[in-house]
This record gives structure tokens, C-alpha cells and sequence, in this order.
């Protein structure tokens, strides 16, 4: 028998789906040439990103760190369909490694993006501090390399969602959007109360303050 159990706390959901939408708005802004709203969309990015690293050890009991963290060989067990029914409830050992790596590949994306210059009118607020070399580095792999990988790890996660729905049968896109996963086994459900939502406010608040405060005083 199923049970309904609260997974994701409505700021890990809103962190996920504001991410898709300026996921989506930087590469159309990318190859438009909209670059002013690139660069607003990459601020938010990197707002976004220091909030979920904050969030990692401050949110609900499915979306910290320590509730993902797998060792290797619970990787190779699930992708051997022997893996623990309770890893159903968060994210699983491969789905872990999923976030992990796209968390970093955005990171990078974001920095690098921010010491880019393209030679012509835009250049990225931290590139004024850096060498050349630096600066030269930072924006072909923003160019050439970052945004394949990203591109490649946003692809993965679309195929294993699709994978889960039409093989497995789970909806795992419904889960991000409601909260709740249908589980078999019994797990400690998330705290998802006024309380947690207004520190998650307030940490986002603090984080999105912090890329502003970057962003006036390099003058970008």
C-alpha cells in the first residue's frame, strides 16, 4: 500500500522550477544576442545557486545534503536493480550524482561566466579583476565546453525522468510540483510549515542581496 509522504519542501520546489526558467531564458538569450538579460538571468542563476547551497543544510529532512550523500556501491546497486526501496523517497544514488554534478557544472557556468569578456560590448563583472589569460580561459569554457556540459546533464535528467514516467511508472515531475511522493515504505516526511518557508525567504533574500552587492560594486 502507498502512503503520500511530504518530500519536497515548496522552497526546494520553487528553487527547481525558477532554475528551469532561467536555464531556459540564458540559452535564448545566449544565441539571440539579449545579452543585457543574459547576464540578469546568470545573477539570478548564481542567486539561485547559493541559496540551494544554504538550503542543503538548513532545509527539510529530503533536501539536505547528508539525505543524498550514497556511497558508490549504492549507485551500482540501483543501477542493478538491486537498490534500497527507501532511496524512492528523495533523490536516489544515480539521481544524487545528478544534482551534484549539475549544482558544480552551473557553478562553473555562472563564474566563468561572470570573468567572460566577448571583445565587443559585454564583459562579465569579475573580468575587469582578472589577467587576460584568465579572462581568455574563463570564456571559452563558457562558450565552448561549459554549456555542452550542461546541456548534456540537463538532457540526462530529462531522459531519466522520461525513463521513471513510461518504464517505471513513476511521475516523478509530479512530485516537484505537488510535494508528495506515493511511497511503499514508511519515511520521515519533510518539514514544510510557514516557519521553514520564511527562513527559506529570508536565506534567498540574504543570497540574492549578495549577488546585487557583487553586481554594484564591480559596477556591473
Amino acid at each position: 500500500m502507498q502512503t503520500k509522504t511530504r518530500i519536497w519542501d515548496l522552497p526546494t520546489r520553487l528553487f527547481h522550477w525558477a532554475l528551469v526558467f532561467c536555464g531556459v531564458g540564458l540559452f535564448v538569450t545566449a544565441y539571440t544576442g539579449v545579452m543585457l538579460w543574459h547576464f540578469r538571468l546568470g545573477y539570478a542563476v548564481l542567486a539561485l545557486l547559493l541559496f540551494r547551497l544554504v538550503w542543503g543544510f538548513a532545509g527539510g529532512r529530503w533536501s539536505r545534503f547528508s539525505s543524498f550523500i550514497h556511497s558508490p556501491a549504492a549507485a551500482f546497486r540501483q543501477l542493478a536493480g538491486r537498490g534500497d526501496p527507501a532511496h524512492a523517497a528523495g533523490h536516489s544514488p544515480t539521481g544524487a550524482l545528478s544534482v551534484f554534478a549539475l549544482l558544480l557544472i552551473l557553478l562553473a557556468q555562472v563564474g566563468t561566466g561572470m570573468l567572460s569578456d566577448d571583445a565587443i560590448s559585454f564583459a562579465g563583472p569579475l573580468a575587469q579583476f582578472a589577467s587576460s589569460d584568465t579572462v581568455d580561459a574563463a570564456t571559452r569554457y563558457h562558450k565552448d565546453i561549459g554549456q555542452w556540459l550542461l546541456a548534456g546533464l540537463v538532457g540526462l535528467h530529462v531522459a531519466a525522468v522520461l525513463f521513471y514516467l513510461l518504464i517505471k511508472k513513476r511521475n516523478l515531475t509530479a512530485a516537484m510540483l505537488t510535494g508528495d511522493k506515493p511511497l511503499e515504505v514508511q519515511v520521515q516526511p519533510a518539514r514544510d510549515d510557514a516557519r521553514s518557508r520564511l527562513l527559506a525567504l529570508v536565506i534567498f533574500a540574504l543570497c540574492g542581496g549578495a549577488v546585487w552587492g557583487m553586481v554594484r560594486w564591480t559596477g556591473g
